[in-house]
């Protein structure tokens, strides 16, 4: 177990809230039943902008918003089924395209469900039954963020303190034009 003694005043400094590891059981080395050791740690604490180890963020990327618009209708009646619609939903991910009923039930066609699932794959442009029949484009006004943590802070902390840091450097951005109007 690790266990934090306080230099100097830290006692008091720190009294309502000690020093303490974020999670309590963090498994240092494998040791025997009697063995213990006896360590000196040093903790600073500091930005990531100075160095990799000091970010919370494990990764953080961006992406565009995949726009899949079907120019000419895939479709297929039931009883004469080619395998059409169901090899038009296998050039894309899972749960990107789907396929639904049409004409009273007579017919199914494929259909675009959830297109922020898509991962830009050009496998549809492959085939030529398909290459005048679909487009495949992004949307430039909409980013799909996604951030992955540590653990220290949860992603929804991390993007608030990310976008007031934002803030703050847009009103020094515009104090300084202010300056320079004058």
């Amino acid at each position: 177990m690790l266990q934090w003694i306080p230099q100097g005043n830290q006692g008091t400094e720190f009294q309502d809230s000690p020093v303490r590891p974020v999670h309590p059981d963090i498994l240092i080395a494998k040791l025997r039943p009697g063995q213990e050791l006896d360590l000196e740690l040093h903790c600073e604490k500091n930005l990531g902008k100075e160095h990799a180890k000091w970010s919370p963020v494990a990764t953080a990327t961006y992406r565009l918003l995949p726009v899949i618009n079907i120019t000419s209708p895939i479709e297929e009646e039931k009883g004469k089924e080619n395998g059409l619609v169901e090899k038009f939903i296998s050039c894309f991910p899972p749960g990107v395209i789907a396929k639904t009923a049409v004409n009273g039930q007579k017919s199914m066609r494929a259909v675009v469900e959830n297109p922020r699932l898509d991962t830009m794959t050009r496998e549809v442009l492959r085939h030529p039954e398909f290459a005048h029949k679909v487009e495949l484009g992004r949307r430039r006004d909409y980013f799909i963020f996604n951030i992955e943590s540590t653990g220290i802070l949860s992603p929804y902390v991390l993007v608030n303190e990310a976008l007031d840091v934002l803030a703050k450097k847009s009103d020094a951005l515009l104090t300084a034009l202010d300056a320079l109007r004058c």
